[in-house]
């Protein structure tokens, strides 16, 4: 990536040489060019939000910048980024979105997510340490930046303008009004399932900012918890958790089983275990922040329940769903299961045979299908 402070190299992560995408793009090159030409200031506190695979903060290494994000992959990718540029450990400082803020930021750079309620939650959650000096600029590719993005910035931290497009990325300048009177912070938000969907029916579900579906159960997974496998007992993961409703509608149907959360967003595994506690659940759970079974001895797991996801940020792609089926494939015991639910158009029968060497067809309507395939 080239900047005005040199040509950091950057990898996403984990890093795959068949993977084409880029750990930057035009928006972060756009900022960075901007701050150089403005001669924005950067000694004081610098916190980049967003920063996906941690170009922002290593470009700006040299002013030790502040990096806050809700992803795990994206904090790794981060790491392994400072380390192959020679940056030394501990000159960025790495948050998460569960993490206190700084107290006082002088530069904010705000990489838009594709969440608006995550940027609702973190410009909430930010403004109190922005003051009337502080420099925010925003930035996203245009398909990125919506009328209601600019909205939240104008509303949460002051008069907000845009830039011209460059590249098919734009920018957000805003200036802020510390007499301005916020709105309180709606996140967590907490509703009640619908009946009719098994062990959590009429449950409580709490959702941090950004985790899928925050204000109702999505129908994929109400097509999945109409189908899931009989109660028998063992270690169970819920992989790709998101708000832990399926993890927990497993606890709920058999106290015996120990069941581990897992996802890569720190927001997420927030939500699952929240959920979990509001709901009282008998039995034994684990929460894990990662790289979805990495870490997880092999031939350790019962059954694995997974709604993988087919995105990464803008970009469509299955590379998170074969990683995920290929970690279930290891760690499952023999005879043990991986429950898969997907939009039928994704064909995941087709990796899954290739993997397993088995996939049946457990239930299936016009928009989705549910899997099973069996570690031999």
């Amino acid at each position: 990536m080239t900047t005005p402070w040199g040509e950091p190299a950057l990898a996403r992560f984990p890093e795959d040489p068949r993977d084409r995408l880029r750990a930057w793009d035009a928006s972060d090159e756009y900022l960075l060019r901007h701050i150089a030409d403005r001669q924005v200031p950067l000694s004081g506190t610098v916190v980049a939000v967003g920063d996906r695979w941690g170009a922002l903060v290593t470009a700006l290494a040299a002013h030790r910048p502040t990096q806050i994000t809700d992803s795990w992959l994206g904090q790794e990718a981060t790491r392994a980024n400072l380390a192959r540029n020679g940056v030394e450990p501990g000159t960025v400082r790495l948050l998460t979105t569960q993490d206190p803020p700084p107290g006082r930021i002088d530069v904010l750079l705000v990489r838009v997510p594709k969440s608006l309620a995550l940027l609702e939650d973190q410009l909430l959650r930010l403004a109190p340490a922005v003051h009337e000096g502080t420099v925010v600029v925003g930035t996203g590719m245009v398909k990125e930046i919506h009328t209601s993005t600019l909205g939240l910035f104008e509303r949460i931290l002051g008069p907000t303008r845009t830039s011209l497009a460059e590249r098919k990325a734009r920018l957000i300048l805003c200036t802020p009004d510390p007499a301005l009177r916020r709105p309180a912070n709606p996140w967590p938000y907490r509703y009640t399932l619908p009946d009719g969907i098994g062990p959590v029916s009429g449950r409580t579900v709490v959702n941090h900012a950004g985790v899928f579906c925050a204000d109702r159960l999505d129908i994929g997974t109400r097509f999945f918890l109409g189908h899931l496998p009989a109660p028998g007992g063992g270690r169970v993961v819920d992989l790709g958790c998101g708000n832990g409703v399926v993890g927990t509608a497993t606890a709920l149907a058999d106290p015996r089983a120990e069941v581990l959360f897992v996802d890569e967003s720190f927001q997420a595994v927030a939500s699952a275990e929240a959920t979990y506690r509001e709901n009282d659940v008998p039995g034994h759970a684990e929460f894990r922040v990662g790289d979805g079974l990495t870490g997880v001895p092999d031939g350790s797991v019962d059954l694995v329940l997974n709604n993988p996801p087919f995105h990464s940020h803008q970009a469509t792609t299955d590379a998170t769903a074969r990683r995920m089926f290929a970690g279930a494939r290891r760690t499952l015991r023999p005879g043990g299961e991986l429950w898969v639910i997907g939009n039928r158009h994704l064909g995941y029968h087709v990796t899954l045979r290739r993997l397993f060497g088995n996939s049946a067809v457990v239930a299936s309507d016009p928009k989705f299908v549910v899997l099973r395939a069996v570690r031999r």
